[in-house]
C-alpha cells in the first residue's frame, strides 16, 4: 500500500528533508543539518515538527463526554472543556492498544489524537469521525517556542501547558493546545491544510528550526517519556510503563480495568528501567540486558543522548532494579557497560 503524505510535503522535499515511511505517512526523518543539530535547536531554543500523521477522530454530541470517559483510562473529570489529557485505550486485557492526547475543546467536542497507525483502532472504541485529512498539525517546542511562535500570532504564545483554544488564523479555525513529546514548553496547533504552508513558512520565518521524527525520537527518550510501539504495546501494560497516573480509579469503568485491577493486585511483572551506556556508544532497541550475567530483560527504545553525549535507553526489565546498578548491554556481539539511571535522562518541562 502506498504511504500517505502530509500536506507539507513538498515543502519537506524543498528543504532537502530525507523522507521515510513511519506509521504508514511517508515523513521528514532529518533536514541537512541532521538529527543532533535539531535536537539540540529543541533543547536551546525553538523547532517545529509537521506531526500530521498523528490521528484525529472528533467525537461531539450529547454522548461524547460519556464515551470517551467510558473507554479510556485517565479521567476527565480532573480537567475540564478547554483542557488536554494523556491518556490510554486497553484492550479488556490490559495490554495498550494506544497512548491519545485528547484535546477537550469544549462542552461535548473532542479531539482524540491517537498514533498515526492507530486510528482505525480508535474509531472502533468511541464514536468518532475521522478529519485526520482535513487538517495538518505543528508542534512547536522548545524553550523559546512561545516566544517565537507569538510573532506569527499573539496569542499562540498565551496557550498555556495543557490548555486547548479555537483561534482565527488566516480567516479560518485553528485549534492550539499547549501539549508535545519532547520534555520542552510548546505547542501543537491543529490547522487546516489551506493555511498549513502559510502557518509553517510563517513559523520558519519567525526563527523556529524545522524538525524532523529524528530528533522527535531523541528528546522524547532523554524526557524517559513511553512511546507505543516501544514501551507501549499490545504485550506491555500501563502499569509497567510506569503510568498507573493514567488510569482513573475513581471513575465507575474503562476499558480493560478489571485485568489491570488484577495486575495491580499482584504486582507488575516487569518495570520501565532507564540505562546508561558508560561511553558514547549508542544502545539500541531489542538489545539484550544483563545484570549479574543474567537476562533481565531487553530495551525497548535506544538512542545516543544528544545532551549527555551517552548512549541511553530504556526498556522493561526484571523489578528490583536499583539506579546506579552496573548492567551489560548486549550490541552486536559484544557487551557495552551501563548502569541503571533514574528517567527522565534530562530533566522535563515543570
Amino acid at each position: 500500500m502506498d504511504e500517505r503524505r502530509s500536506h507539507l510535503y513538498d515543502v519537506h522535499v524543498e528543504l532537502g528533508a530525507k523522507m521515510v515511511p513511519f506509521g504508514g505517512w511517508e515523513m521528514p526523518l532529518a533536514y541537512p543539518t541532521g538529527t543532533v543539530a535539531e535536537h539540540l535547536a529543541c533543547r536551546r531554543d525553538a523547532v517545529v515538527f509537521d506531526v500530521s500523521h498523528l490521528g484525529t477522530v472528533r467525537c461531539e454530541g450529547p454522548g461524547a463526554f460519556d464515551a470517551v470517559q467510558a473507554t479510556l483510562t485517565n479521567d476527565l473529570t480532573k480537567v475540564g472543556p478547554g483542557r488536554a489529557q494523556y491518556t490510554h485505550l486497553l484492550t479488556e486485557d490490559g495490554f495498550v492498544v494506544d497512548d491519545i492526547i485528547v484535546w477537550w475543546v469544549e462542552e461535548g467536542s473532542f479531539d482524540v489524537m491517537p498514533n498515526a497507525s492507530n486510528t482505525s483502532g480508535v474509531l472502533g472504541a468511541l464514536p468518532g469521525v475521522d478529519v485526520t485529512s482535513e487538517r495538518s498539525v505543528l508542534a512547536v517546542q522548545g524553550p523559546h517556542a512561545r516566544e517565537r511562535a507569538a510573532r506569527v500570532d499573539p496569542r499562540f504564545g498565551e496557550v498555556a501547558r495543557n490548555r486547548v483554544v479555537r483561534l482565527d488564523y488566516a480567516g479560518v479555525e485553528v485549534r492550539v493546545a499547549g501539549t508535545g513529546y519532547t520534555g520542552e514548553p510548546g505547542i501543537e496547533i491543529a490547522a487546516p491544510n489551506e493555511v498549513a504552508e502559510r502557518l509553517w513558512r510563517a513559523l520558519v520565518g519567525a526563527g523556529v528550526t524545522p524538525a524532523g521524527l529524528g530528533a522527535r525520537d531523541t528528546l522524547r527518550l532523554e524526557a524517559g517519556l513511553p512511546l507505543y510501539g516501544h514501551e507501549l504495546s499490545l504485550t506491555s501494560t500501563t502499569l509497567e510503563a510506569g503510568l498507573g497516573w493514567v488510569l482513573g480509579w475513581n471513575k465507575p469503568t474503562f476499558r480493560g480495568r478489571a485485568a489491570v485491577e488484577r495486575e495491580r493486585a499482584r504486582g507488575p511483572r516487569r518495570r520501565l528501567a532507564g540505562l546508561v551506556s558508560a561511553g558514547r556508544q549508542p544502545l539500541r532497541e531489542g538489545a539484550e540486558v544483563l545484570f549479574e550475567g543474567r537476562p533481565v530483560g531487553s530495551l525497548s527504545s535506544g538512542n545516543y543522548s544528544p545532551v549527555l553525549e551517552r548512549g541511553i535507553g530504556m526498556g522493561l526489565l526484571t523489578p528490583g532494579l536499583e539506579v546506579g546498578q552496573a548492567v551489560t548491554v548486549a550490541l552486536r556481539g559484544r557487551e557495552v557497560a551501563a548502569s541503571v539511571a533514574d528517567l527522565p535522562f534530562v530533566a522535563k518541562e515543570s
